[in-house]
């Protein structure tokens, strides 16, 4: 249940439509009992019509809790009788009109109810989802590392709507249902507190065996959702790397991926939704058991004690199975938080996720970057092994570095610490003399344009894609990055210009045009740092010499951090870094490094920046 108190967290700002829900439920509670008890008289009028002339001549007089039965009644009868005199037909009329305006009464809170529930229930959702959205945002990388990405698509989706239709339609049962069975018991012990007495003997009976067929329910929900996951992981690196699925004819390998992670759903399906439609049939024949045992043990206080007239032991009978509709709602949806719990229990692990890179309090706000970047003996590790160790160097503002090395040599890894993708394990990273750990993320990244191997475009326009760094940009500034770039020469051939959607991930357009579209997006940025890691990787022969010329204006009075493999991008570099297993062997200018004739001429003889 702890679940579904923190899911409650959530309903607190719809506060008002949780106090109209309650309200309504009040009334839907008392004119939903009253229309029962409103069935006294009418059987009185059908089977006692004599009793109408007996009716008391004088209002009667309240004497207190203990002969309220009585008390209503004698009113009911005194009030028919005032209206009616001794003629049955109207007396009939009277009370089938009364009875019809409570349900009336009783339709009308319910649907208000339910119309406040609505936006609770909607907020709730609208909200936990945001929350789990924004939470997955602003994790490390290294959490993504270790997850399945399908997975966590599941848990925003699939889970959210599981609680959706399981765990918060409790919501609505909190109110109603408890009111709905506090105002019936209280309307059938005064009109017999032995028959009461004797339903709540049979009651936790009931509420044990249902309680015992709900257990397995969360274990087997968690089953479930966990293999949705890994269907939709399944999914996701299908539509990824369908290219190469099909280019190695491996269709059927990953055909047989699917349909044993689908099997296994069906048969974990199967098991949660047998045992939750148990539920329904054994909480009917628990109800109907109970009601069977109430007409015996109440038909005994009829015929035999003549503690109870006829008329109130018929309505009672109406009370005690007007219970069982609120009971049986209860326990089912006991069964939907067992179930839900498993997808709470999920989403809240996202949400409970600590975040190491989440800034410190009263961090410092960077608006410029005014004299250098220091890298102070830092030591960094993915996982076992340090892929950085004992790493140093200085970057003054204005200047290019250029890291070199080969493949594994940590070359990339700096990028991913400049940034703060990942924090340093030993050692400091100072921009201005300031640690960078001390620096709001937002306001350090804001001082930072990033083009990477890869292309990251999103399935938008290409004047959405660029002013992702901008969103103040106008037209004309975003042609002019363009022509920096040397991207308008092809953008400007497009059927709608910089207004054309290039699909998703980019996909209507060349690894050239994407890789100009994402050193465009970093020129509209216009940050005083770049970050350029293996930028020119990706582009043929042509797409590179446009772009390097491209990526020189860029760098200019910028400093610039260049991870690259391809002797054209680093050679004009101010220093050249070269890096292997983590450690700086080499640094120097181009020329220096050549005349030492050590590993980086051999790196430029081979080509071997790889």
């Amino acid at each position: 249940m702890n679940n579904f108190y923190n899911l409650l967290q959530y309903a607190k700002p719809y506060k008002k439509f949780a106090i109209g829900h309650v309200i309504s439920n009040i009334f839907y509670a008392l004119f939903g009992t009253l229309s029962f008890v409103a069935l006294i008289p009418m059987l009185d009028v059908l089977f006692k019509p004599k009793d109408l002339s007996e009716a008391p001549a004088v209002k009667p007089v309240y004497e207190g809790l203990g002969s309220i039965d009585d008390y209503g009644k004698d009113l009911l009868a005194y009030e028919v009788s005032q209206h009616a005199g001794s003629d049955p037909q109207k007396a009939l009329f009277l009370v089938v009109s009364l009875i019809i305006i409570l349900f009336l009464l009783k339709n009308i809170f319910g649907y208000m109810a339910n119309y406040f529930m609505v936006f609770l229930r909607n907020g709730v959702v609208r909200d936990l989802r945001t929350a789990v959205y924004k939470k997955t945002v602003s994790l490390p990388l290294a959490y993504f590392s270790e997850q399945k990405k399908g997975d966590i698509m599941s848990r925003v989706t699939s889970d959210v709507s599981t609680l959706q239709y399981s765990m918060l339609p409790m919501l609505e049962l909190i109110a109603r249902e408890p009111l709905m069975i506090i105002f019936t018991i209280g309307t059938m012990f005064i009109l017999s507190a032995k028959l009461t007495l004797f339903v709540f003997i049979f009651i936790p009976i009931s509420g044990f065996i249902i309680s015992r067929i709900g257990k397995t329910l969360k274990r087997k929900s968690d089953r479930v959702q966990r293999e949705q996951g890994t269907i939709l992981s399944i999914l996701e690196e299908t539509l990824t790397g369908l290219r190469i699925i099909k280019g190695f004819n491996a269709e059927d390998k990953f055909n047989a991926r699917f349909q044993n992670s689908s099997n296994k759903s069906y048969h974990f399906s199967n098991k949660l939704l047998n045992r939750q439609n148990l539920a329904s049939p054994t909480s009917e024949f628990l109800g109907i058991l109970v009601i069977g045992i109430l007409l015996w043990y109440g038909g005994q206080l009829v015929l035999i004690d003549k503690s109870l007239d006829g008329s109130s032991f018929i309505a009672f009978m109406g009370l005690a199975y007007n219970i069982m509709v609120p009971a049986k709602a209860i326990s089912r949806g006991i069964y939907n938080v067992k179930q839900g719990s498993a997808s709470a229990e999920r989403i809240q692990e996202i949400i409970d996720t600590p975040n190491p890179l989440k800034d410190i309090e009263n961090a410092i706000e960077k608006e410029s970057f005014d004299s250098e970047i220091k890298f102070d003996n830092i030591w960094f590790k993915y996982k076992d092994d340090y892929v950085l160790k004992n790493f140093s160097l200085n970057i003054p503002k204005g200047k290019t570095v250029a890291l070199v090395g080969q493949s594994g040599s940590g070359k990339s890894t700096i990028a991913n610490l400049i940034t703060r993708f990942y924090d340093v394990n030993k050692g400091e990273i100072l921009m201005d003399g300031i640690n960078i750990k001390n620096i709001a993320t937002k306001s350090l990244r804001d001082q930072l344009g990033i083009v990477t191997q890869d292309a990251i475009l999103f399935n938008e326009t290409i004047k959405n894609n660029l002013k992702l760094g901008n969103d103040q940009a106008s037209d004309e500034d975003i042609i002019e990055a363009l022509k920096v770039a040397n991207a308008w020469e092809f953008v400007k051939e497009l059927p709608e210009g910089i207004e054309t959607n290039i699909g998703d991930a980019g996909n209507k357009l060349s690894g050239g045009q994407k890789q100009r579209l994402s050193i465009a997006r970093a020129v509209l940025k216009s940050p005083p740092i770049m970050v350029l890691d293996e930028a020119t990787s990706a582009l043929d022969t042509e797409s590179e010499r446009l772009v390097q010329d491209a990526l020189e204006n860029m760098m200019k009075n910028r400093t610039s951090i260049v991870i690259a493999h391809r002797l054209s991008t680093i050679q004009k570099a101010d220093e050249i870094v070269v890096l292997n297993k983590g450690e700086i062997v080499e640094q120097g200018k181009h020329s220096e490094l050549m005349d030492k004739k050590g590993v980086y001429q051999k790196l430029v003889a081979m080509q071997s920046f790889e």
